[in-house]
């Protein structure tokens, strides 16, 4: 049998948790990935996986499998990738996951060059604004905003998103216009809820560091959303400078608290710390990190130090 195509169909098992999951991926059935399983157990003649009637669990032979497997594939990729034509150029579909709004205006525009930079790359992108389990979605590469916390990936710093305050005309006329950041517990504020801090709001100004505790009767999960509610006068917006494309030149939306300007945030590449990079991989990393350097309001990286205020 091919050792190394069934340990790859075994590994996305364990990683999805699901034959059916796999079998979608791979645009096969379900009743195929379970026997292809199955003669892997019957070639090592030895059980890798309990089936219950709600999860699979891997037996002990299964994770002595599982963990000799991921080595085995990465190995055989890294043996593809260093010899040959591969040598010089990546290959392969790229499963690049990023935010919904930063995708669309910021990473989408640009893959037409990439691609035609990298004729033999194909790309599926999953653009979602939870935080996507890598390895079980089978994320090759995201693209996240804001501070990492899982240990068991690896970041790459591509540059940093300034923020702002903004609001509607039409709020500001009725409620007034806050004049510090400690204003803001008076007013509705649209509370991004995936935001780490979620109501706490950060600002860098003279007086150093301030945190505000803000409220509003409109709380929503993704970038649009928060969007859409500031243009619609529901209340104050803390929102990356990039998410309005003419709104504020046209006077749509009012930058305010100008003098405190809520705490940047990094944009990075992330991706599972597996020991092996694939040449896919590594070219977008560097054509994003290229692009987004040339990009006034992603901000270079080397102007972080002076806009964060470390």
């Amino acid at each position: 049998m091919d050792l190394l195509a069934a340990f790859r169909t075994f590994v996305r098992v364990v990683e999805t948790g699901s034959f059916s999951a796999v079998a979608a991926d791979l645009n096969t059935t379900q009743p195929t990935i379970s026997r292809q399983v199955a003669a892997l157990e019957a070639h090592l003649g030895a059980r890798l996986l309990t089936r219950t009637t709600r999860r699979l669990v891997l037996t002990e032979d299964g994770q002595v499998l599982y963990e000799h497997a991921q080595r085995a594939i990465e190995a055989a990729d890294e043996a593809q990738d260093a010899v040959g034509l591969r040598k010089r150029k990546p290959t392969g579909l790229l499963r690049l996951a990023t935010p919904v709004v930063f995708g669309r205006l910021h990473v989408l525009p640009r893959l037409p060059a990439f691609l035609m930079r990298y004729p033999d790359v194909g790309i599926d992108l999953v653009m979602n604004d939870s935080i996507t389990d890598l390895v079980e979605e089978g994320i090759d590469l995201a693209v996240r905003i804001g501070d990492l916390t899982d240990p068991g990936l690896v970041a790459k710093r591509l540059g940093t998103t300034r923020r702002i305050t903004v609001a509607s005309p039409g709020y500001l006329a009725q409620r007034g216009e806050p004049r510090h950041p400690d204003d803001l517990t008076r007013h509705d504020c649209v509370v991004y809820t995936r935001l780490a801090t979620g109501p706490r709001w950060t600002f860098l100004g003279a007086e150093g560091v301030l945190t505000v505790e803000v409220t509003g009767r409109f709380r929503v999960n993704n970038s649009e959303g928060v969007r859409d509610a500031v243009l619609r006068g529901l209340g104050v917006g803390v929102v990356p400078n990039w998410l309005f494309v003419d709104e504020i030149e046209r006077g749509a939306v009012r930058v305010i608290l100008t003098a405190f300007e809520p705490r940047p945030l990094p944009i990075s590449a992330v991706y599972p710390s597996r020991r092996f990079l694939a040449m896919k991989v590594r070219a977008m990393i560097d054509f994003l990190e290229d692009e987004f350097r040339l990009d006034p309001k992603l901000m270079p990286i080397a102007q972080d130090a002076d806009a964060s205020g470390h």
